[in-house]
């Protein structure tokens, strides 16, 4: 008898990839051979971009060019610019985003192609228009208007002064640069496959770019970093601990925390409980990062679990003053650089991504006219 398939697919390699690699044992992350410890704090996010979807760090020349192709992209199409009111007014976040990136591609000038050319320029767009979408739609849902993009800011500052509407300080965009390469790439997660899946159809990268949004918007994939915050803000500050122990003893999962493929601390994690303490104290008010700290002791204690990307990222993007339903979204701003890359990955050298499945229906069934069942 075969072996019975392994559900979800853990453990089965779906895919090779150079773009990013992890060592669960050791608590290590990887892009392109380049340890997240070496690149986080170090490189901006537009040299990470470029490290996914050109295959190297950029010179110097060649950062200034991508830098300036990002800021040509940060337009909106008419499409785009004609409908986000009303996707606004009728759709949550991750919803309003899946749709509007399936706007965006019907403005795109390479929509109809997928060659390797056009798929590096769509990813280019892509990756300076999620941003811009995030914080227009924003903008549209709350009645105020956003200040337009400056093409001498980077992509992390110009979200900042887009969603604050104000210049955010140098070390707040560098703590935000830093969320934005902790979070650019991370193997074949669940959106990252749906987008591989749909790539490997040979459909075009805003459709596969659609299908990793949607699979984001599931709250088992996408959205524990929102949940963090919300359990931060439901919790009396004096008595986080006991409250920690009365709902794992309840059974219930606190957000967070635990990691299918790590077994010790995720290597982004350690980085985030740093920008979270820094960001706290320059606040004058740190009660949710002492919270957090706290949380992560207990939990630590009971369950044996450490925290992962999401549980600090909630505390950071809270700081840095981004409102906690925009805290997913935000997460697709920085993966778009690695679904993109991804999607390249696949359409330079593709095969159609076909699973065979275990049948565990009824057999042998007959058929009866309809007056006979």
């Amino acid at each position: 008898m075969a072996d019975k398939p392994t559900k979800g697919l853990a453990d089965v390699v779906a895919a090779s990839t150079a773009l990013s690699d992890i060592d669960g044992k050791a608590g290590r992350l990887f892009y392109r051979g380049y340890d997240i410890h070496e690149l986080a704090g170090r490189t901006t996010f537009e040299e990470i971009a470029h490290l996914l979807q050109c295959g190297t760090l950029p010179t110097r020349e060649q950062l200034a060019a991508y830098g300036a192709e990002l800021a040509g992209g940060r337009t909106l199409g008419a499409l785009v610019s004609a409908n986000i009111e009303e996707v606004a007014a009728k759709q949550a976040p991750m919803e309003a985003l899946r749709t509007l990136v399936s706007l965006a591609g019907a403005d795109d000038p390479d929509k109809d192609s997928n060659s390797p050319e056009a798929n590096r320029r769509k990813a280019a767009r892509l990756t300076a228009q999620q941003p811009l979408l995030v914080a227009r739609y924003h903008a549209a849902r709350t009645g105020t208007p956003a200040p337009e993009p400056d093409p001498e800011l980077s992509v992390a500052a110009n979200f900042l002064l887009q969603i604050t509407g104000r210049p955010a300080d140098a070390r707040a965009v560098e703590i935000f640069d830093t969320c934005l390469v902790l979070h650019a790439d991370h193997t074949m997660n669940a959106s990252t496959f749906a987008a591989r899946v749909c790539a490997a159809t040979l459909s075009d990268m805003h459709s596969a770019i659609v299908a990793a949004i949607g699979t984001l918007k599931g709250p088992l994939h996408g959205g524990a970093n929102e949940q963090v915050m919300r359990t931060l803000e439901s919790l009396d500050p004096s008595g986080v601990a006991q409250a920690v122990r009365d709902k794992l003893a309840a059974g219930e999962k606190i957000m967070g925390f635990g990691h299918r493929v790590y077994k010790t601390e995720d290597p982004r994690a350690t980085h985030l409980r740093e920008m979270s303490r820094e960001l706290a104290e320059a606040s004058g008010d740190d009660t949710y990062y002492r919270m957090s700290k706290e949380m992560e002791e207990v939990v630590l204690e009971t369950k044996g679990l450490y925290p992962n990307v999401d549980f600090y990222a909630a505390t950071v993007y809270h700081y840095l003053g981004i409102p906690t339903d925009l805290f997913t979204p935000v997460f697709s701003v920085s993966r778009m650089s690695g679904w993109t890359a991804h999607v390249i990955e696949q359409h330079a050298d593709n095969r159609l991504i076909r699973p065979d499945s275990e049948y565990i229906g009824e057999r042998d069934q007959k058929w009866k006219p309809i007056g006979e069942r």
